[in-house]
């Protein structure tokens, strides 16, 4: 049962949903547990859920669905908590001198929103200036997957992502760029199937307009 002060502040927040830091919350203790402890703390606690609602979990298709959800939940959605899973990112010499704007397009993003915890599905698009030192472009999908997998708003996963690019590629020149139709819109309150949602973080020469001109010219938008 939650304390009457918990469920008013709930009814105060309402919808709006205010941010609370550019990082993810957690907590110190958040890796005291192994993961096999974790998914079984969560299947138990998924089974009473499951239970509450009315299911049956005697019935085959649904009797292994707590244990499901809670290896989905650590191996896999929220594999991005834990530091440990970060990908490592060697950066090599630019020896083939190459001064312009290096653009990857079309990243998948699939995160899921901290509000509802359904999913967050769209594209993130990152760009750098290389300060003589680059990365391979797979280790770029790489961040931006490893940001993804944890429970997320929009604004801080693109914030994650630019920090996480500048700190691997030695470089304030960084743009991030996403565009995600979010599932807490679509299928619950508003029920809005159409529209999605943009964020950029510009940093260093990006903040230069024509320089952001350029990037957005290369998504043509």
């Amino acid at each position: 049962m939650l304390e009457p002060h918990f469920v008013d502040r709930i009814a105060q927040i309402g919808d709006l949903h205010h941010g609370t830091s550019s990082k993810t919350p957690i907590r110190p203790d958040a890796f005291d547990l192994t993961d096999e402890e974790k998914i079984a703390r969560i299947s138990y606690h998924f089974e009473q859920i499951m239970h509450t609602l009315g299911l049956d979990l005697t019935d085959d298709s649904l009797s292994g669905t707590p244990h499901r959800v809670a290896k989905m939940y650590v191996q896999e959605l929220f594999s991005g908590l834990n530091p440990a899973n970060a990908p490592r990112v060697s950066l090599f010499e630019n020896h083939y001198h190459y001064r312009q704007m290096l653009v990857e397009k079309d990243i998948t993003v699939q995160s899921v929103c901290e509000h509802h915890f359904v999913p967050i599905i769209g594209r993130a698009h990152v760009a750098y200036l290389s300060s003589g030192k680059v990365i391979g472009l797979s280790k770029i999908n790489r961040i931006v997957r490893h940001y993804c997998r944890r429970p997320q708003v929009q604004e801080r996963l693109t914030i994650e992502i630019a920090d996480a690019l500048c700190e691997a590629l030695e470089t304030p020149d960084v743009a991030v760029l996403i565009d995600a139709k979010h599932y807490c819109v679509v299928l619950r309150g508003i029920e809005d199937q159409t529209s999605s949602t943009v964020t950029a973080e510009y940093r260093g020469r990006f903040r230069t307009e024509s320089v952001r001109a350029d990037f957005l010219n290369y998504l043509n938008l």
